[in-house]
């Protein structure tokens, strides 16, 4: 027993002594991104060789700086259709050596934002039959754990894992349901690493320099925190409902963490929590998706990102707009090189603002990956969009751009199309009646006798029935100019 005990106490000192590590992200039964330089980093002893092996490629041998930490590139091979072959990977350093096992070479993807994107798969429709669907380990899943940072961090808390209907349940419903779908059609791996919080704002996801450096995030978001009581605060990682709004935190804690890892893209679901801003967060958002792309140092990877939902925002008012505006600056986000908008306007409930039918959203988001990240040109991802307006006399014909409704048009409960307006010179709007002609949609009401301008689920919690034949909804929008009425 004594010998035993002494055993014990050895394994103890030599675990404590142990400077080898593999960095946080990095973790047994990881997805490693095909096709792309991989960088393996973590720490070692000051100065130390550090020796990277993996069973594909020949050994990389680095040095460790003078604070432990270590960085090596190595190549990663371009995976086959159904090759799941699993993976080691290892560093060593004098007597000591670490192992990765159980490593797929595929596709990650981070999935990041508030609340929506974290809706886990245990709260959709008919949970328990859609995470009976969930064993499969050729999908590996990350949930990063929630901290707070004042200065950008290394680490973060989390490990891979093989998803199973056990380690679904808690994972983000849009993630998985995008994972799924991309690995059905790839069949290759697909690793999803979701970092976010509930009611976080985006400008917490953005670099403190990156803020400081533009004028109007700095006079909106940077300053306001610094001048006040909160920035002087010890920063830990309790949660708040204050506290994920603040600047810059959860990028430095959530976001930096995994700048060094090998990713294809981004999904994100968030909104929310800004949706009382217009240009700011437009500008907020092209801010964040740049530094991102500035950090990871992959180019201009994809961003695709969801729509707010339809929100009655606790206003019983189906005439208040104001979400509408907000939507309309979401959509200005797509502008930006290689990103694109997912609509939701046919799966929002009104009075909830986390809806949960999340497959819906999860689905969009992959098409629009496969076509555009994918290069699959017959994956049909853009619901109608509008391209122009004719008025004759007291009719308004609607006109969408033609790639949009090359399927042809339809409703989803074989009604007519819900929540078109028309308005005359006095700007006022009232309801129309709508025909679907063809791929158009022509207008009428009996209350604008001369219509100047068009609106489509432009309110703030219209849940719409209208899409093409390819079941995706029709893009909010407005024909008018005018500026913004405060209700």
């Amino acid at each position: 027993m004594l010998v035993c005990a002494m055993c014990f106490v050895s394994l103890i000192s030599l675990a404590q002594k142990a400077t080898l590590k593999f960095a946080d992200p990095l973790t047994a039964n990881m997805v490693v991104q095909q096709n792309q330089p991989f960088t393996v980093w973590g720490t070692a002893k000051p100065g130390a060789t550090v020796k990277i092996t993996a069973d594909w490629t020949s050994p990389v041998t680095v040095l460790a700086d003078n604070k432990g930490a270590f960085k090596g590139i190595i190549p990663v091979i371009k995976v086959s259709k159904g090759d799941y072959a699993k993976h080691t990977v290892s560093i060593s350093s004098g007597k000591e050596k670490a192992e990765l096992t159980n490593v797929l070479i595929g596709e990650v993807w981070i999935c990041s934002g508030q609340s929506n994107m974290q809706f886990g798969m245990k709260e959709v429709p008919n949970a328990a039959a859609e995470l009976a669907q969930a064993n499969n380990p050729n999908i590996r899943l990350f949930s990063t754990g929630l901290n707070f940072s004042d200065t950008p961090i290394n680490t973060v808390s989390g490990t891979w894992k093989a998803c199973t209907p056990e380690t679904a349940k808690e994972f983000s419903a849009v993630g998985y349901y995008f994972g799924a779908l991309l690995q059905k059609e790839l069949d290759v791996p697909v690793g999803l690493l979701f970092t976010g919080i509930g009611a976080s704002a985006a400008q917490a996801y953005v670099p403190k320099d990156v803020l400081a450096n533009n004028p109007l995030l700095n006079e909106a978001y940077l300053q306001p925190y610094l001048s006040s009581e909160k920035s002087k605060e010890v920063i830990n990682g309790g949660f708040s409902f204050e506290k994920v709004t603040r600047p810059y935190l959860l990028y430095n804690a959530l976001i930096h963490p995994f700048t060094n890892l090998s990713i294809k893209g981004v999904v994100w679901y968030q909104g929310e929590a800004n949706h009382t801003e217009r240009e700011n967060y437009t500008q907020l958002m092209y801010a964040m998706i740049g530094a991102w792309r500035d950090a990871f140092k992959q180019g201009n990877f994809p961003f695709y990102y969801v729509q707010v939902a339809p929100y009655y925002q606790d206003i019983e008012d189906p005439a208040a707009y104001g979400d509408a505006f907000f939507r309309e600056a979401q959509g200005k986000i797509s502008n930006l090189n290689n990103t694109e908008m997912v609509v939701t306007m046919d799966v929002g409930e009104a009075k909830d603002l986390h809806p949960k039918n999340k497959k819906p959203i999860g689905v969009r988001l992959a098409k629009t990956a496969l076509n555009r990240t994918y290069v699959r040109l017959n994956q049909d991802y853009k619901g109608p969009t509008f391209d122009y307006v004719e008025f004759r006399g007291a009719k308004a014909i609607v006109n969408f751009y033609p790639e949009t409704v090359k399927s042809g048009l339809q409703t989803n409960d074989g009604k007519a199309p819900k929540y078109f307006q028309l308005a005359g010179v006095d700007q006022q709007f009232y309801d129309a009646e709508a025909v679907i002609d063809g791929e158009k949609v022509v207008l009428a009401s009996l209350k604008v006798t001369q219509p100047v301008a068009v609106r489509y689920a432009f309110t703030n919690y219209p849940v719409t029935n209208f899409e093409n034949k390819e079941k995706i909804p029709a893009v909010p929008f407005r024909s008018d100019n005018w500026k913004e009425i405060k209700k």
